[in-house]
């Protein structure tokens, strides 16, 4: 968890019959001045018609979040019990994470007084102080909290972290795991993409994940967002050794951090029974590559199987953390297609706008590289644009 989206303190606030809406209790102590309150009491003590919603306050530099409870009974003064707990953070903070948490507490609080009182009986009330540091430490340290409050009640708290929808999935992205096995098989996938994991290598786009897995390509594009969202699954563009990357200012973390280093060492090995890569020359490979240079002209030049570093893998790590990045090859047709062409050769022209890559051209047109080449070198009316 970032650090500055951490929860500062945690309050529960009720409404006093006779001294009307108060802080009853906080953690830490006096984290909420008096006068704060008194300035935004009316969006926490509230009046009906915004009872049990979640509310997000952001003001003198806070943002409270907090979701109030009414419990109607003729046992209370004034025949009701008006409480809210309220997270504070940050008035820059992302909160939307712990918007369920908040509502999931006001959920186990009125449970607890609708059947205890533990909220308005004062011999168990007392316990609360206690019960909010610990919720604020866990969840703050881990990110989830265990927490019994008595016998037959125990809370149980997650924060899930928010993750932005993913962007489009095309049939020429290549996905690419990047976190380990343990992580992704202890998510309870649905049968879909359980069928298309074992094709999801880095390598493999998703075009003919669908055609080897037998998933439907509409299916796999659902799937793959699925676990792009997860955040355990990372798009890349199809290998080729007639690929030309250049590297970015990213290069220059790896420059610096050690333990970088030696992680990339690990994930580029040829062979793990052979001696491991020095890390100046697998430096000098991602350097060598930029713009008139490919992939087989890097390797003709520093055999990287003689250092036991594997391109491939070189080049899908050098994507997955940044350092380098895909220079694509957009045809463009400056004259209108022959009414002689074939159809098929129509219709892969019709791409050539300056929209449309190399990789994405192939894939939808279904043919290789090399024909694409050819189709390209003999129409002198079509340019290619790298970018």
């Amino acid at each position: 968890m970032d650090p500055r989206d951490a929860i500062k303190a945690i309050f529960f606030s009720e409404f006093h019959p006779t001294a009307g809406p108060k802080i009853t209790y906080q953690v830490p102590e006096d984290y909420i001045k008096k006068d704060v309150f008194e300035n935004v009491h009316a969006y926490i003590i509230t009046k009906p018609e915004i009872q049990d919603k979640l509310i997000t306050i952001n003001a003198f530099g806070l943002k409270i979040v907090g979701c109030p409870v009414c419990i109607e009974a003729e046992k209370y003064p004034r025949n009701a019990f008006l409480f809210n707990l309220c997270f504070i953070c940050s008035d820059t903070s992302h909160t939307s994470q712990y918007e369920p948490v908040v509502k999931k507490l006001s959920t186990y609080f009125r449970m607890l007084e609708c059947e205890y009182e533990y909220l308005s009986n004062e011999n168990t009330k007392f316990h609360l102080p206690r019960i909010l540091s610990e919720i604020l430490t866990q969840l703050n340290n881990t990110g989830s909290c265990t927490m019994p409050v008595n016998e037959s009640t125990t809370l149980y708290l997650k924060i899930i972290p928010h993750h932005s929808e993913p962007g489009p999935v095309q049939p020429h992205d290549v996905p690419i795991l990047i976190t380990n096995d343990h992580i992704v098989h202890s998510i309870h996938w649905d049968e879909a993409t359980l069928q298309i994991l074992p094709y999801v290598d880095g390598f493999r786009h998703v075009k003919l994940i669908s055609v080897e897995s037998g998933v439907e390509i509409d299916i796999v594009v659902i799937c793959i967002q699925n676990m792009i969202y997860h955040n355990v699954v990372k798009l890349i563009s199809i290998f080729q050794y007639s690929n030309i990357y250049t590297v970015t200012p990213v290069i220059n973390q790896l420059a610096v951090d050690t333990g970088l280093q030696q992680e990339c060492i690990q994930y580029i090995l040829r062979s793990r029974h052979e001696r491991e890569p020095v890390f100046r020359d697998v430096f000098v490979l991602y350097c060598g590559l930029q713009p008139g240079t490919t992939v087989k002209d890097l390797c003709s030049r520093y055999h990287p199987s003689k250092l036991n570093i594997n391109e491939r893998k070189l080049i899908q790590y050098g994507l997955m953390k940044g350092f380098i990045r895909r220079l694509h090859k957009y045809p463009i047709n400056v004259e209108p297609s022959s009414e002689d062409d074939s159809s098929t050769t129509r219709l892969i022209t019709s791409w050539f706008t300056g929209s449309h890559h190399y990789d994405e051209i192939c894939c939808l047109g279904e043919i290789s590289y090399r024909e694409l080449d050819h189709m390209i070198d003999d129409n002198p009316n079509v340019l290619v644009c790298w970018k």
